[in-house]
């Protein structure tokens, strides 16, 4: 599956799942590793796990396994690893802490999704 249609797919799980502030970062210009991370938070760490789980439920559905996942027993930052997609979902006290779109995504120039308006994609500016 192409990571842009991956990615968007796994976007709307996480919506149908009430993940919060989820935002979609391109890290082609940067990394040789992935092409897209997803960052979303949770408000509890029961939350996180539960959106761990659907996530894999789903994609396993479409016959797509994650290589790795990180951080699920205790649910306070998840990563699910698709390849080219990688996912992380953060109990929101420690997404703060960690601040990733910061340390990838050029925010003088563009924001993350704010609760109700259409994602929008963080990428490195050339």
């Amino acid at each position: 599956m192409d990571s842009k249609i991956l990615a968007e797919e796994i976007i709307n799980l996480l919506e149908s799942k009430k993940a919060e502030e989820i935002t979609l970062i391109d890290v082609r210009k940067k990394i040789d590793y992935a092409d897209f991370f997803i960052i979303c938070s949770a408000h509890s760490t029961k939350h996180t796990q539960g959106l761990c789980e659907f996530i894999i439920s789903e994609m396993e559905k479409l016959n797509i396994k994650p290589l790795g996942i990180e951080g699920l027993e205790l649910g306070q930052w998840i990563v699910i690893d698709y390849d080219t997609v990688i996912v992380h979902i953060f109990y929101e006290p420690i997404r703060k802490i960690y601040a990733l779109e910061e340390l990838w995504g050029d925010l003088s120039s563009q924001r993350k999704q704010k609760k109700n308006e259409d994602l929008q994609i963080l990428s490195f500016q050339e």
